[in-house]
């Protein structure tokens, strides 16, 4: 097997094709698209994620012959984690969001190889924002470098998660955590890290390689880190593609995050 594009010349391709299925899922929102419920009627998905992610396809897969495919939306294949390098998408991120009519949802592309992302891609239609980066480069919002919070430990720290996920901090530390309001889709959650907007979050049990890849490349970029409660970076296309709870934030804070969610399981 052929090994992997150059990254530029991967990114310029993905960042194509989450346009164009950008502006095929903005003509379904706020339109009231056809709706269905898989995961035992846990999860949704729309009209406009099949679209999106059939244009997606259509784009990257004859582009790419050589590499792997993994969608939301498409039947994995169990060859799957055979193949070096791969498309890791998400057509809608945020469905929920999106199906509500609000404006945080985006369009998800990643390139992975050897089981961590080499370029990702994060467009949000409806905000105009397109979040890029490589492995070799800055990451940007809308071609301008952005980076992570600075923020001191000591200063307040605006958090997204579940008030749930907060009990068993210390108390101390607690005062230190501004909870923000519920953010529908979790790759831009992690953009809003990677852009300073938000010095951390929690991420729950049972996310997915198409969640993450691309948000996960464009934290690391921006000086954060994505991290399993272990500190441990994540690992993509592997059998299971799913995560146990995880930890996004500035590279600085996460020893300290990370310090408060040890003491909350031991607690």
């Amino acid at each position: 097997m052929t090994g992997p594009a150059d990254t530029q010349s991967d990114l310029d391709l993905i960042v194509e094709a989450a346009r164009q299925a950008g502006k095929i899922a903005l003509g379904f929102f706020r339109q009231s698209p056809e709706v269905w419920w898989k995961n035992e009627g846990k999860s949704p998905v729309s009209a406009a994620d099949f679209a999106a992610n059939e244009k997606l396809a259509s784009i990257l897969r004859p582009a790419r012959p050589n590499y792997g495919w993994l969608s939301e939306e498409t039947d994995d294949d169990a060859e799957r984690p055979s193949h070096a390098t791969l498309f890791v998408v998400d057509p809608i991120d945020g469905t929920r969001g999106f199906i509500g009519g609000l404006d945080l949802w985006c369009v998800s592309v990643a390139v992975v190889t050897d089981g961590r992302p080499t370029s990702g891609v994060l467009y949000a239609p409806a905000l105009d924002e397109l979040f890029v980066a490589t492995t070799d480069g800055p990451a940007l919002k809308n071609g301008e470098v952005i980076a992570v919070s600075n923020r001191m430990e000591h200063d307040i720290h605006r958090f997204a998660t579940g008030e749930d996920m907060l009990k068993g901090f210390d108390p101390d530390f607690r005062k230190t955590i501004e909870r923000v309001k519920h953010i529908p889709s979790l790759a831009y959650r992690l953009a809003m890290v990677a852009d300073g907007r938000l010095e951390g979050t929690i991420v729950k049990s049972n996310s997915h390689d198409w969640d993450l890849a691309a948000a996960d490349l464009i934290l690391e970029r921006a000086g954060g880190a994505l991290v399993d409660l272990a500190g441990n970076p994540l690992r993509y296309n592997r059998a299971d593609v799913s995560h146990g709870e995880l930890c996004g934030a500035p590279a600085a804070h996460l020893p300290a995050f990370l310090r408060q969610l040890s003491h909350r399981r031991d607690g």
